[in-house]
């Protein structure tokens, strides 16, 4: 695997075509090696990133402590089979002078996540227009975990015709059903425990839905199972258009359980297709 960090050196690597593309952040785990494995089956060449955003962080947010492990995640990406990394620095992605924001409208930012962090989903959709520009894949992978990240990048490439298909990627979870995330090391052993309790919900109204009950009394089961852990503050709990994110107040088919808020030491989100 080689590794570069600037765009020039980029250039100099990337073949013309067969290019798969895995964007992180970095500090990687299995969630992040999943896209890789299937980057490596459907494409002869794979390049990843590691690219701490700072435009997608809000004011408080946790950019200058966000988990980072070059070195670790240099080791695992080799072992994978990876082909190129790219780890640029801030003032390579973004140079002195540099001001273009990627902005998509509608629902799919102003909701949920797009609420509770402005300017969130502009962030994410300036850097990845920019690495896409870059790298110039035929693929690029996301995982589901942040599903409402996929929908809008899915709607970025298609309102600005970028020439790749956006593959998304089932959530990787612990065994009790934790969704892998670099922001889990921020968990207490305690905490961590009862972090499971995201899922727990999603569950709830997934048993909801099986056994016949409406959207309403679906959520309130979610509801009813987030508040048997006090700690855990939510910022939504909601049943959504799997494409549009709208709430719904009936089901339709692939409705989404999406759920998010924090503990004392994280904010941590999960959702989960909660109506076949």
């Amino acid at each position: 695997m080689k590794v570069v960090r600037t765009v020039a050196d980029l250039r100099a690597l990337l073949p013309r075509e067969g290019v798969g593309f895995v964007p992180t952040m970095g500090y990687l785990h299995r969630g992040h090696l999943s896209l890789v494995e299937r980057a490596r089956r459907e494409n002869p060449f794979v390049v990843v990133s590691i690219f701490v955003n700072p435009l997608q962080f809000g004011p408080g947010e946790d950019y200058h402590r966000y988990p980072r492990d070059l070195e670790r995640d240099q080791a695992l990406l080799g072992e994978a089979g990876v082909d190129l990394l790219f780890a640029p620095s801030v003032e390579e992605m973004y140079p002195r002078g540099f001001a273009s924001r990627v902005l998509v409208e509608g629902p799919l930012t102003t909701l949920w996540e797009g609420e509770v962090r402005p300017g969130h989903f502009q962030g994410v959709a300036t850097v990845v227009a920019r690495l896409f520009l870059l790298v110039r894949p035929e693929r690029a992978y996301f995982g589901e975990k942040d599903y409402q990240q996929l929908l809008v990048i899915r709607k970025m490439v298609r309102d600005l015709g970028f020439p790749l298909e956006v593959v998304g990627v089932p959530t990787v979870r612990e065994e009790d059903g934790l969704a892998l995330s670099s922001r889990n090391v921020y968990l207490s052993p305690e905490t961590r425990r009862k972090a499971t309790v995201l899922y727990q919900a999603l569950l709830a109204m997934k048993e909801a839905a099986r056994m016949g009950k409406g959207v309403g009394e679906a959520l309130a089961e979610g509801e009813r199972v987030l508040a048997q852990v006090p700690e855990f503050r939510p910022d939504y709990l909601a049943i959504v258009h799997p494409e549009t994110l709208l709430p719904l107040s009936r089901w339709v088919p692939g409705a989404r359980g999406i759920v998010a808020g924090r503990f004392p030491e994280v904010r941590l989100i999960d959702n989960l297709e909660v109506y076949p």
